[in-house]
């Protein structure tokens, strides 16, 4: 397979669309979309310059991330998710580089992001469990972490996470 270990990060396009659908369906259980992170989502434009994928030196689509505006206690921020990585490209940190690479371009655009996960994943990037930040049913609340892109961001905040109305389709 020449080329296919060079792995190239880019924006997600329209063209990209069904193949980043087919990896999230890939890797995630069937009825994924009825999580209540995707009621967040539903009817709202994602954050397209921070939507990567990663494909190798071959095009082959091997990562995908996506993030999503939301409030949080009625604050803006960005909600993380879903990422995927193919599962015969797992191991090979390309989750690692997606979430770090977005992050950094979320910084002095956004203060705040959070998502649903393992906490012992994400710690290693900054995250850490929002006790007062609750997710719609049947959300874990110890699954709920955040990462503060501006020191003190998540200071303050607490209460439910709702769609950003701001950002809806029109």
């Amino acid at each position: 397979m020449k080329g296919a270990a060079v792995i190239t990060l880019a924006r997600e396009t329209a063209a990209d669309w069904w193949e980043v659908e087919a990896l999230f369906d890939l890797c995630f259980a069937p009825g994924r979309e009825a999580l209540s992170s995707y009621r967040l989502r539903d009817g709202a434009e994602p954050v397209a310059e921070l939507c990567l994928v990663a494909r190798d030196g071959d095009g082959v689509l091997a990562a995908a991330i996506r993030y999503w505006p939301v409030q949080a206690g009625g604050a803006r921020a960005l909600l993380l998710g879903p990422i995927a990585v193919h599962p015969t490209r797992q191991g090979e940190g390309l989750g690692a580089m997606m979430i770090s690479d977005s992050l950094a371009r979320a910084a002095g655009r956004w203060t705040r992001v959070l998502l649903v996960g393992d906490a012992p994943y994400y710690a290693r990037f900054g995250f850490s469990k929002l006790p007062n930040v609750e997710m719609p049913p049947p959300t874990n609340p110890e699954r709920v972490l955040g990462l503060a892109l501006e020191e003190g961001a998540w200071d303050g905040i607490a209460g439910p996470v709702k769609a950003d109305q701001s950002r809806l389709r029109r």
